[in-house]
């Protein structure tokens, strides 16, 4: 999917433009070398204030810049919310810029080639970029216009990662109506942004009667420019307007005053008015050219052509800029052209008011001729707008397989709803994506529906026509190779939907089904497949089996490419290792993602919170809770698009168990709620249910009515001898302790308690060997039998100590304190007296602390700046100093310089000190 040349290209000025030597000549000593290049220039205004025409006097040659000057220019819009799509179209516009200063310039080339791989990995794409960039000799500028139009926190991340690691000779400039999410702050107390703001743009008196009379052609007063200049408060977009208005007036023989008395006297000065006032007065040809080429995002003599259905597009469009009716030329030979934004939504609003049917066919033949060069994403566009539902079918069909490649998702779930249902449930491969659209929304009841269909469409003999002609043979073998591998596709699905409903039967089978029909370069579709096997065995229990398939499976996402999937997949892999026992596994796993995210952080931005949660959620079995309260607090300070949406809840079932922990089960309900709220389900097996989870916080309240309600509700009992069952059981158990419960029940939990045991030693479930142990013990002494007691607590202690389980046995609360004394001073293994005597110093310290976690702010947070935390992160990781000093883009004297600092502020002299003092801070 090719860029669109003309957004590479720096838009034309007009041949008359006014000169601001106060905004253009601080930019081009820039290029100069005089001021030094901030790493931002930030040229943020409304639209309508010049911002991109002020751009282009800066960049255009003779601008400022030197012979050796490189300008990579991109115009952006709402398709480039797409992290891929983005940086591909960025390395397009440095290839651009370096071939157009040498023609053999290799500026880009080796970026270009990680770009044009099915799975970027923008981490090595924007490095790449980087050090290209480095060793030019010369200033270089990357513009970006119109970045408000980006909305994806993924394309964010990377330009902050850009910005940040830009070579001292580079620059960002960028024009916006709103200020992006970067930190702009940080850049302006160093001196690293230049802003110029909608105040700045503002035409001078000057300017305006610069404007007016030399570039438009009238003749006013000074009185009379700066009543328009009042009354426009010195808007660009509507000078312009009231002169086209103003001349069309004395045109036609009115008096100039009497002209400008009309503009700057009427309540009515909008845009509207004046843009229906300019419209009128133009022939009949030109304006029905300028309606119908409205639905155009680029005007080029053929394009236009193709459209209105006549032959002189190219003439037309020379003569509409020659004429200032906001036409902006994007190349030097003036080809291609574009309407000033607010002109053209002006002049849709009106033609698709006036004629609708007429504006669907312009755009039926736009999609025609883009499909035929191979550019989809406009096809698609213009076809879906045309009703054409049959031609917008085919298009997506031929674009899903790059769609899915590249990670375009949100692109693919609109070009999906495009398709009327009618027209979806013919086509099995769109039919097929829109059950997985209905997936990713919670909407398990349309799923099968759409499988099924997709499933008909694929056995049905007759396929739906090519409604494309001419498009490209490449894109044809893509959906070619799509339709083949549907059979694992569906399957996957089917599996997916079956895991939502908690059919472990059904997930098994058709995860199988998927792996089976799946071809062998399928790594996407097999690393899915075989994540729901290992999946499927956790939910039966058998989770070392689960953790050995899992990890094939994420073996295979790391194959197709994936590295978000592989990054979050540790939050999976670690709730296995944690059933199983294995605290300290868990938490290597979730520190070393944690790692890998500080030198990959554009590929783990989806997933950074996760990882976060994951890894609180293991400090929370350590006892270590002051630990876990920071890494939730880092979680939640990056926000939910740090999350995937499988996993919000996450964050508030952690936090309710901190909470809970703490002493505060008011706050772990109300945490838990919210957890209900955004609770998605089918991804995972629900291992810890939410309510019961919120029974056992009713349990430590003392509220056994409400808890036995859920009992009741939730169908509870002991028979059921599932994996899926114990978390509900064991707290059914906490509740007849409670309730205080007759012999005969207890002796019934207690024979559970016995089989879960039992099973969870044969399985290997460390985490349920300890707690059923633990619980039992308590169900034991309860019935009077203190012995047996302490007997069963020492059994839990000895096999739960030594994996680090502590919190498990604290938050039982005073029945727990009382065993851990008995079998203290019983004659038990002196190892477990020891471990029990620990458990009853934290639990002590617990009882006194305040409930709630304290804050990650301190003094030496403060003081350690940004960038010496970047470092300081880099440090606890097993790179070298050379390396670090690579992903840093930095030399190793920059970085021993920060170090020595480090070190100074943290009082050490060693870097494995430094790691561990960093650690007791929270700094890591």
């Amino acid at each position: 999917m090719p860029a669109l040349g003309a957004k590479l290209r720096i838009p034309v000025a007009r041949r008359a433009l006014v000169p601001r030597a106060r905004l253009s000549g601080p930019l081009a000593r820039l290029l100069d070398g005089d001021a030094g290049m901030p790493r931002l220039v930030l040229v943020a205004a409304p639209a309508g204030f010049g911002k991109t025409t002020l751009l282009t006097q800066w960049l255009a040659p003779g601008g400022g810049g030197g012979p050796e000057s490189v300008v990579a220019w991109l115009s952006l819009d709402a398709d480039d919310s797409d992290v891929s799509r983005f940086l591909r179209n960025l390395v397009a516009a440095v290839r651009r810029a370096g071939a157009d200063l040498t023609p053999e310039s290799g500026l880009g080339a080796a970026a270009e080639e990680l770009a044009a791989a099915d799975r970027i990995v923008a981490e090595d794409v924007l490095v790449s970029l980087v050090n290209d960039l480095d060793a030019h000799v010369g200033s270089a500028v990357i513009a970006l216009d119109d970045y408000h139009a980006v909305d994806d926190p993924g394309v964010h991340e990377a330009l902050r990662f850009l910005v940040d690691n830009l070579p001292p000779h580079v620059t960002v400039a960028m024009t916006t109506r709103v200020d992006p999410p970067l930190s702009l702050a940080r850049l302006r107390a160093r001196g690293e942004l230049l802003e110029v703001r909608a105040a700045d743009l503002r035409f001078t008196d000057d300017e305006a009667a610069a404007f007016l009379n030399n570039v438009m052609g009238l003749d006013l007063s000074t009185g009379q420019v700066t009543a328009l200049g009042r009354r426009t408060e010195g808007w660009a977009a509507g000078l312009q307007l009231a002169a086209l208005y103003a001349r069309n007036r004395t045109t036609g023989g009115a008096d100039p005053a009497t002209a400008v008395a009309d503009v700057a006297g009427t309540h009515r000065f909008v845009l509207d008015y004046l843009l229906e006032e300019v419209l009128d007065q133009q022939p009949t040809e030109v304006r029905t050219f300028l309606l119908d080429t409205s639905v155009l995002d680029e005007l080029s003599g053929d394009l236009c052509d193709a459209v209105t259905g006549r032959g002189d597009g190219q003439q037309t469009l020379e003569s509409l800029e020659r004429a200032n009716l906001f036409l902006v030329a994007l190349d030097d030979s003036r080809t291609v052209w574009r309407y000033h934004h607010l002109f053209a939504d002006a002049l849709r609003s009106r033609h698709t008011a006036a004629d609708p049917e007429r504006v669907r066919g312009l755009h039926r033949r736009a999609a025609g001729w883009y499909a035929a060069r191979g550019r989809l994403e406009d096809a698609v566009r213009h076809a879906a707008v045309s009703g054409a539902h049959e031609l917008t079918a085919d298009l997506v069909e031929l674009a899903v397989g790059g769609l899915r490649r590249q990670r375009q998702d949100r692109t693919l779930r609109a070009w999906l709803d495009a398709v009327p249902a009618e027209t979806a449930s013919r086509r099995p491969l769109i039919a097929a994506h829109t059950a997985w659209a209905h997936l990713t929304r919670g909407d398990l009841d349309a799923v099968d529906a759409w499988l099924d269909a997709a499933d008909e469409a694929l056995a049905a003999a007759d396929d739906p026509g090519e409604a494309v002609d001419d498009v490209p043979r490449e894109l044809v073998a893509s959906r070619a190779d799509e339709r083949a591998g549907l059979p694992a596709l569906i399957a996957t699905y089917r599996a997916a939907a079956a895991q939502a409903r908690g059919d472990v039967a059904g997930t098994l089978s058709h995860a199988r089904r998927a792996l089976e029909v799946a071809q062998s370069t399928d790594h996407l579709s097999r690393g899915a497949a075989g994540g729901f096997l290992g999946l499927t065995a956790w939910a039966q229990g058998d989770l070392s089996t689960a953790v050995e398939v899992f990890g094939e499976a994420v073996d295979d996402l790391r194959a197709a490419g994936n590295a978000v999937d592989t990054l979050g997949a540790v939050v999976v892999l670690g709730a296995m290792q944690r059933g199983r026992g294995q605290l300290r596994e868990a938490r290597r796993l979730h520190e070393q993602a944690l790692a890998d995210a500080v030198v990959r952080p554009i590929d783990a931005a989806p997933v950074l919170g996760d990882l976060h949660v994951g890894l609180a959620a293991v400090l929370c079995d350590l006892g270590e809770l002051d630990a876990a309260a920071r890494h939730l607090d880092l979680a939640r300070g990056l926000g939910d698009s740090a999350s995937l949406p499988e996993n919000q809840h996450r964050w508030f079932t952690t936090r309710a168990g901190l909470l809970r922990s703490l002493g505060d089960p008011e706050g772990a309900l109300a945490a838990l709620e919210e957890a209900a709220r955004t609770y998605v389900p089918g991804f995972f097996p629900d291992v810890r249910p939410i309510p019961s989870q919120r029974a056992r916080c009713l349990i430590s309240l003392g509220r056994a009515g409400e808890a036995r309600a859920w009992a009741e509700t939730a169908g509870v009992h002991w028979d059921d001898d599932s994996y899926l069952a114990e978390h509900a059981q064991l707290t059914l158990a906490r509740l007849l302790l409670l309730e205080h419960a007759d012999a005969r029940a207890l002796e019934v939990c207690r024979l559970r308690l016995e089989r879960v045991a039992a099973s969870a030693e044969g399985t290997g479930r460390l985490g349920s060997l300890v707690e059923s142990l633990a619980v039992r013990s308590l169900v034991e002494d309860a019935v009077g039998g203190r012995d047996t007691a302490v007997t069963t607590l020492a059994h839990a202690l000895a096999i739960g100590g030594p994996a680090g389980f502590r919190q498990l046995f604290l938050d039982e609360g005073e029945p727990m304190v009382v065993l851990l004394r008995a079998l203290v001073t019983a004659g038990t293994d002196g190892a477990v007296r020891t471990q029990a005597r620990e458990l009853l110093d934290a639990g002590t310290a617990t009882a006194t602390r305040p409930s709630e976690a304290p804050s990650t702010d301190g003094p030496l947070v403060d003081e350690l700046s940004t960038r010496e935390l970047e470092v300081m992160r880099m440090l606890a990781t097993t790179l070298s100093g050379p390396e670090i000093a690579r992903h840093l883009f930095v030399s190793i004297n920059t970085l021993r310089t920060h170090t020595k600092h480090i070190f100074t502020k943290l009082d050490v002299t060693t870097r494995r000190a430094a790691v561990r003092r960093a650690e007791e801070l929270g700094l890591l």
